[in-house]
C-alpha cells in the first residue's frame, strides 16, 4: 500500500510496502527520473524511514515509466555549480548511495529503461541488479566534461574490472542490458513486462530466509571486500559463530531435520 507517513509529502518518489517488501519509485517519468537535489533528498527520507521497519526483508528501487530508471543527474543542477558546490552536491549523492550500498537489507535494482550517469551509479549501488532487455547503462560524464560524482569511477571497477570499467569511462558510451550481463554489471536481464515479477520473485525468495543469516552475509561481503584474504575468512568465521548463537539457526537446522519448512522471525 502506498505510504503517506512523510511530512513535507514526497513529489518525486513513492513508496509502496507489501511486508516484508518495499518497493521505491523515482517518480519523474517527464524528466525521466533524472536525479536532482529534491529527488535525492526524497530518496534519502525513505530510506532512512524504512530503516526502521522490523518487517522489512528487502527493497525494490525502480523508476516511474517505461523509458528510464535513471537517466543521470539533473544537467541544469550541475551547470550552474562552482567548484565548493560541487564538492558538496557530490558528497550529498555519495552519502545516499552508499547508505543504499550499506542498507541492513538487500535493495534490488529493477533497470527500466536507461541508467545513465548518476542512474547508474544508482544501481550499482543496490544489492542486485536486473534489468529489462531495452535498458541502457552508463557513465558518459566525460562527454560533458566531467567525471562520474557518485561513485561511478570506484563501483564499477570494482563490479566489473579496471579494464572495462575505463573503457566504459572514458568513452563515455552506454551499453546495452546484454552487453551488462556478459559483463556482469547485472545480474539479470528479462523482458519488460516481465522485470517486476521478476524481481519481486527474487525479493521474496530471499525474503523466505533467515533475516539474521541473510544480513551476515551482506556484511561478511561488504567488509570482506575492503581486507585480505586472511581477514576476510577470519571476519566470515566471526559472522558464522555468530549466526550459530541465533534463535532462526536453531529453527532452520530443526526445520532441515524435521523436513518441514522453517518460520525464521530474525532473532
Amino acid at each position: 500500500m502506498p505510504d503517506e507517513s512523510f511530512s513535507p509529502p514526497l513529489e518525486n518518489v513513492t513508496l509502496t510496502t507489501e511486508w516484508p517488501l518495499a518497493r521505491v519509485t523515482i517518480n519523474r517519468p517527464a524528466k525521466l527520473n533524472a536525479l536532482n537535489r529534491a529527488t535525492l533528498d526524497e530518496l534519502s527520507r525513505v530510506f532512512e524511514h524504512l530503516r526502521g521497519a522490523a518487517e522489512l526483508r528487502a527493497v525494490i528501487l525502480t523508476g516511474a515509466g517505461g523509458k528510464a530508471f535513471a537517466a543521470g543527474a539533473d544537467i541544469s543542477e550541475i551547470a550552474a555549480l562552482d567548484a565548493l558546490a560541487a564538492r558538496r552536491f557530490s558528497q550529498a549523492g555519495n552519502d545516499l548511495f552508499r547508505a543504499i550500498e550499506l542498507f541492513p537489507v538487500p535493495v534490488l535494482c529493477a533497470v527500466n529503461g536507461f541508467a545513465l550517469g548518476g542512474g547508474c551509479e544508482l544501481a550499482m549501488a543496490c544489492t542486485l541488479r536486473i534489468a529489462s532487455d531495452n535498458a541502457w547503462l552508463g557513465q558518459p560524464e566525460v562527454k560533458l566534461g566531467l567525471i562520474p560524482g557518485y561513485g561511478g569511477t570506484q563501483r564499477l571497477a570494482r563490479l566489473i574490472g579496471n579494464g572495462p570499467a575505463l573503457e566504459l569511462l572514458l568513452g563515455g558510451d552506454p551499453i546495452s542490458a546484454s552487453e551488462a550481463l556478459r559483463l556482469g554489471l547485472v545480474n539479470h536481464v528479462v523482458a519488460p513486462a516481465e522485470l517486476l515479477p521478476t524481481v519481486e520473485a527474487l525479493a521474496r525468495r530471499i525474503a523466505a530466509n533467515a533475516p539474521r543469516a541473510v544480513e551476515f552475509c551482506l556484511e561478511a561481503v561488504r567488509r570482506g571486500q575492503e581486507m585480505s584474504l586472511d581477514e576476510g575468512l577470519a571476519f566470515e568465521a566471526n559472522l558464522f559463530a555468530l549466526s550459530c548463537s541465533t534463535d532462526d539457526m536453531k529453527e532452520g537446522t530443526r526445520a532441515f531435520l524435521e523436513k518441514r519448512a522453517p518460520q525464521f522471525h530474525g532473532r
